[in-house]
């Protein structure tokens, strides 16, 4: 998997990498996320959700894989009993946003504008020496990858020892098709 994800995000760089992108669902990907990451966790979850957008125009695989590394950092990041929102709504423009927000050990303000290159975890470092969270720093790079194919951008808002809020917005199809007439 980590393989896989090395390659892609390599063609994501490269631009090489075809986005297949058609209108989904968000529902039932988000209840399929939920019900993966609430059994493959220990920790308690408690998980809201809010879809004002139920409809995205995306590649549904790499969005799938986009959400669900942010999911996986709210678990990895935050303590014993984690509460997770998902969200969506559609800005003025016609993007759409999907947000994942925690009430995690939250992001230091020094290391936000630095989480979303490759293999940077920020301070996850010394807190894995500490028994926290492990991994490669490859999460948040790919999101930042995806976002970015899709012609889109991913932002994130946190305060230390509170919450992270990660913003993913991606133009829809109609939104690009009347950019590209003018």
């Amino acid at each position: 998997a980590l393989s896989n994800k090395v390659l892609t995000l390599a063609k994501l760089e490269q631009h090489k990498l075809e986005m297949n992108k058609k209108e989904v669902p968000l529902s039932p990907m988000i209840e399929d996320l939920i019900e993966k990451f609430t059994i493959k966790t220990e920790k308690t979850i408690h998980f809201t959700t809010d879809l004002k957008t139920e409809k995205v125009y995306a590649d549904e695989e790499f969005l799938k894989e986009a959400i669900s590394n942010l999911i996986d950092n709210a678990i990895k990041y935050s303590g014993a009993s984690v509460a997770i929102t998902i969200s969506s709504f559609c800005k003025p423009d016609g993007a759409v946003v999907i947000k994942v927000k925690d009430n995690g050990f939250g992001i230091p303000l020094k290391d936000q504008s630095r989480i979303f290159e490759k293999y940077e975890r920020a301070s996850a470092t010394e807190r894995s020496r500490k028994g926290g969270a492990s991994g490669f720093g490859l999460g948040l790079n790919y999101v930042f990858r995806v976002a970015e194919a899709h012609g889109g951008t991913v932002e994130v808002e946190s305060i230390e020892g509170e919450y992270s809020e990660f913003s993913l917005s991606l133009p829809q199809k109609e939104f690009l098709d009347s950019v590209e007439e003018k």
